[in-house]
């Protein structure tokens, strides 16, 4: 019996030995101008001799790999060298890369092989970082969400634990916008803060993503209405020569992808996901049941001539109901604060778009078209009671549709890199509110039915150059924006945006580089289509008009042999004509951080601010096993306040340090830490005689800031370590990923600001202070609670791939 088990696992043992070398890598390499196949170029296995060469057709193949990641060195004579980094290699199906080389501007007669896998435009040399599949996938604490894993990079902040909000270099989460293969895509999140961005969690499975490229300054003219960051993505291409798919349980949803040929030189790729948190929270007895879903789709088809169509759709459906259960007798004070304050919503959204390219001799000219919209509404009634018609403070349905076209030709003549294009948009916004709220002047019923279009323009163009021998690289660009929503905005020269950029190659491997710009951005639907209850759109008479921020940013960038890259760089923003919120007497750039929405209330253009700080970056691109980051930013973030007085903004950090690291060992385990540092964050302290009258606290059932002592508080510094172990089994016909993920190691608590509650009595009802005032003057009885972020979080999940 034991030789039998013996020869049987020597048996098994000898098959995965066989079936270990049967991996493959095939593409084709192309110019990335043109779209021309590359032929006869070189494609290597990093740190090996193991390779091939391309075709006629540019096509390559590398066969008999065992099972894992490597990194594919590409070289050619007049092309600069060009490294792809993890392609994931299994013995269940061929791993298909397409590489684009760069052609380079000078003229060699030789062969540099210069291998960096940190990629460098001429328009953006400077705060821009790639970060590809694996490195999302496999991010500790991630929960395989974009989001969160862009928080191991220099100057990005992120809010409290349940949140993903984007915060780059002290700017408010709604200064950023998102594409996916060129189509904008303006909601990534569930659950998203209408008027800002962020949300629990994203929209993107990461299965379908290749790889995304991060803009914190630097802005491309083809690019605008942003002032903080810029995500480009970029989905994969579905299989051409057979179906394949992959199932996900993951921590708080399932998730199912295939991809595969439709109909000759065309593929697709699917996605679905639904949540599961509903279920877990209803057997915790917490007191809300959030239920998310999206789909994903992207079809891609190459032409006889080259040219190629992309047509892609993104939808999320999101129902966020309380957990109102009868007889419930265990309830703390935090879950009967939230029943109270947190209203139950609903949001639907979708982007569908086609990209065309058509590729020339020495140019791409490109078409995009695309239609989103978002459904977002809420609702809320005193003591959740629906029964009572005068129960309602907050009934919300608001809709904001956006029909979008843009042109852009990108070509080389002579020794210039040129880009021009047009852009248009029609869009509508829609908004039904009825919302009690307290001011200063006392209660008010906000009233308003409203529907308004716009139509938005602009066109752009940016010219580079290499001067000497590509030691010295210079780009301009100019775009214009303007829509018809006011005299102030309808004027696109009164938004000319100029950008300038500078690369200086010192050597090989460091380079001095320098960006300035002056970008625009709309303010949120939500505040241009605010109504007040006589039918006036209030801030378009107010002169509402576009926010402006002004960038410099300059640093040194060190790239050296063993696939890492370190780098300084400091960069000072300024603000202007941020919508300034009249109700509260704060600027819009303090809010954006919490459910719900922002800017619906009247406001002026007059709010400015301003950022700066440094930044220090050092990146291991995997190399022999080993990958990590290091990125620690000093960065201040103020706004003036209604005495025109600079305070610090809700986004002022001050310390932000992200350190990861990982290993890959042998027999396919992986694992991978990371240990995040964050400095307090401003806040605004409660009103409590305010808040505490009778008549407020029944309709805000919550605590109002006193904003006479705007952000004059600070959170405690914030600390964790995440980790996370994969291990991987390679089969004939599929794969299998299993994972440990642990937020929170240590279980670090931070302490936010204090909550104000009701101070009830030992049945559970709400106690008059002072019974005897005059009923205006009663207060209840209120104390404070803590309100710590951060819990230990672990989670196991699989990935089946086949």
């Amino acid at each position: 019996m034991k030789t039998s088990t013996l020869i049987f696992i020597l048996g098994v043992f000898g098959v995965q030995v066989a079936l270990a070398q049967n991996g493959i890598i095939r593409g084709k390499v192309f110019n990335e101008l043109n779209n021309e196949p590359v032929p006869f170029a070189n494609v290597l296995i990093q740190g090996t001799t193991t390779g091939a060469s391309t075709d006629l057709e540019g096509n390559y193949e590398i066969a008999r790999l065992q099972s894992g990641l490597y990194n594919v060195l590409v070289t050619y004579l007049g092309f600069e060298t060009k490294i792809v980094t993890e392609v994931e290699v299994s013995n269940a199906r061929a791993a298909t890369v397409d590489i684009p080389l760069k052609e380079s501007a000078q003229k060699i007669t030789e062969v540099e092989v210069r291998a960096n896998p940190f990629e460098r435009t001429d328009e953006s040399p400077i705060s821009v970082k790639t970060i590809g599949t694996n490195e999302i996938q496999r991010y500790p604490g991630g929960n395989r969400d974009i989001s969160k894993v862009l928080q191991s990079l220099p100057g990005v902040s992120s809010t409290v634990s349940f949140r993903n909000d984007i915060i780059i270099r002290g700017g408010a989460p709604n200064e950023n916008r998102f594409y996916v293969d060129d189509i904008e895509v303006p909601v990534i999140n569930h659950f998203s803060t209408q008027g800002a961005s962020g949300g629990p969690v994203g929209v993107f499975n990461v299965d379908l993503i290749k790889g995304v490229d991060f803009y914190s300054g630097a802005f491309p003219s083809n690019r605008g209405n942003m002032l903080s960051s810029l995500l480009a993505f970029d989905f994969i291409e579905g299989r051409t020569d057979r179906w394949a798919g992959r199932f996900t349980i993951g921590a708080s949803e399932v998730a199912l992808s295939g991809e595969g040929p439709t109909f000759k030189n065309s593929s697709i790729i699917l996605s679905a996901r639904r949540s599961y948190l509903q279920f877990l929270f209803k057997l915790l007895g917490l007191p809300f049941l959030p239920t998310y879903n999206d789909f994903t789709l992207k079809h891609f088809t190459k032409f006889k001539n080259g040219s190629d169509l992309t047509v892609m759709g993104v939808g999320a459906i999101d129902d966020f109901v309380l957990n109102l259960e009868e007889n419930k007798t265990n309830e703390t004070d935090e879950q009967k604060y939230l029943l109270e304050t947190i209203p139950e919503n609903q949001q639907r959204n979708y982007t569908v778009g086609a990209r065309y390219r058509y590729f020339t001799k020495n140019g791409t000219l490109i078409w995009v078209g695309s239609r989103n919209q978002l459904f977002n509404s809420a609702d809320k009634y005193q003591n959740n009671d629906e029964s009572n018609p005068d129960n309602l403070l907050l009934d919300y349905n608001s809709q904001e549709i956006e029909n979008k076209f843009r042109f852009e030709h990108t070509l080389r003549k002579k020794n210039f890199k040129i880009n021009y294009g047009v852009n248009y948009e029609f869009a509508t916004y829609k908004n039904t509110t009825y919302n009690k709220i307290s001011t200063a002047a006392g209660i008010e019923e906000v009233n308003y039915d409203a529907k308004i279009n716009f139509n938005k323009y602009g066109f752009f163009a940016q010219a580079s150059r290499a001067l000497f021998k590509e030691r010295w690289t210079l780009s301009l660009g100019m775009r214009a924006d303007g829509m018809d929503y006011s005299q102030e905005t309808k004027n696109p020269f009164k938004q000319l945006s100029p950008r300038f950029s500078s690369s200086v190659a010192i050597n090989s491997f460091l380079r001095w580089n320098f960006n300035t710009g002056l970008y625009y951005q709309l303010p949120p639907y939500t505040a241009l289509g605010y109504k007040d209850n006589n039918g006036q759109f209030v801030n378009r008479t107010n002169g509402l008009k576009y926010i402006s921020s002004t960038h410099f940013v300059t640093g040194l960038q060190f790239d050296t042999k063993t696939n890492s890259q370190i780098s300084v760089e400091g960069f000072y923003k300024i603000y202007n004509d941020y919508p300034f919120l009249l109700r509260d007497s704060i600027s819009l750039a303090n809010l954006g951080g919490d459910f719900g929405v922002i800017g619906d209330e009247p406001a002026v253009s007059t709010s400015e601010g301003k950022s700066y700080g440094l930044e220090l970056y050092f990146q291991q691109k995997l190399y022999k096993g080993f990958f990590g980051i290091v990125a620690v930013t000093f960065v201040r973030s103020e706004f003036k306040d209604k005495n025109n007085a600079y305070i610090p903004s809700s986004w002022d950090n001050k310390y932000l340090v992200s350190l990861t690291f990982g290993k890959k060992f042998k027999r396919n385990w992986e694992i991978g830490w990371r240990w995040r540092f964050l400095g307090g964050t401003p806040y605004t302290p409660t009103d409590v005689d305010y808040s505490s009258l009778v008549s407020v606290w029944d309709i805000n059932n919550q605590g109002v800031p006193d904003y006479d002592l705007l952000n004059t508080e600070r959170t405690q510094l914030a600390h964790q370590l995440d980790l996370r172990v994969d291990k991987k089994y390679f089969f004939r016909k599929w794969n299998l990923d299993l994972y440990l993920d642990i937020q929170n190691l240590y279980n670090s608590k931070q302490e936010g600001a204090p909550t104000l509650i009701l101070d009830r009595d030992t049945n559970g009802n709400a106690q008059i202070e002072n019974p005897l005032d005059p009923a205006e003057q009663q207060r209840y009885k209120t104390k404070f609670i803590e309100s710590p972020n951060g819990q230990l979080i672990p989670s196991v999940g699989v990935v089946v791939e086949f």
